[in-house]
């Protein structure tokens, strides 16, 4: 749980729906609202708007979001998970893994409107991305937080997909952008999707925990 709200701020690099009775996140719901998440996921911004507003990368993040990559069998298994999730994003337009990973969750969450997704910077999200640091300690972005329909966490996904983060112990390792170019975001939403569907199951996963 998060109990500091940072103000805005300028970011630098780092290294709802309601659902229906009979929604899987209405049986497993907390009782008690996380008013700290619902504050800052309202201070929140839209994919588009933060691209509007983007300073970095700026065609990067429309090209990849272009791609419009959203695999039939993904977008099923969301669809199936229920409305009342949500997407706390913490997010900078310089950061390369934001921009080959979040992009390609805004076009596929076009494609399963019951799940919602915000963006915030790494000042207000401070907090968020020091809870939730990388397998070598560090606070980074993108930092996904999974929300249910009363704002408390029930998920995270941070900064890198794990076949990734395997790669690039490897000696031969081709680098990280080819290594995107590749991958083309499916591995990043194979795992936001399955984060997903452990939250329905009244588990919680984050990363590869």
């Amino acid at each position: 749980m998060i109990t500091t709200i940072f103000a805005l701020g300028v970011a630098v690099c780092s290294a709802s729906a309601v659902p229906s009775p009979e929604s899987p996140v209405t049986s497993h719901v907390v009782s008690t609202v996380d008013s700290a998440y619902r504050a800052l996921y309202e201070s929140g911004i839209t994919f588009a708007e933060f691209v509007a507003k983007a300073t970095a990368r700026k065609e990067q993040w429309e090209g990849n979001y272009a791609m419009k990559v959203a695999p039939d069998a993904l977008v099923t298994r969301a669809t199936a998970a229920g409305s009342g999730w949500r997407l706390l994003v913490v997010t900078i337009p310089s950061c390369g893994d934001s921009v080959n990973s979040v992009p390609y969750f805004a076009s596929f969450l076009d494609k399963v409107p019951s799940i919602e997704m915000r963006l915030i910077d790494n000042v207000i999200g401070k907090s968020v991305m020091e809870a939730h640091r990388t397998p070598d300690g560090r606070a980074a972005t993108p930092t996904v937080i999974l929300l249910d329909d009363q704002f408390n966490e029930r998920g995270c996904w941070v900064e890198r997909p794990e076949p990734l983060l395997a790669k690039m112990k490897e000696p031969d390792f081709e680098g990280r952008q080819q290594w995107y170019d590749k991958d083309r975001g499916a591995s990043s939403l194979e795992e936001v999707v399955a984060m997903i569907e452990a939250a329905v199951a009244g588990g919680k996963k984050c990363g590869a925990s």
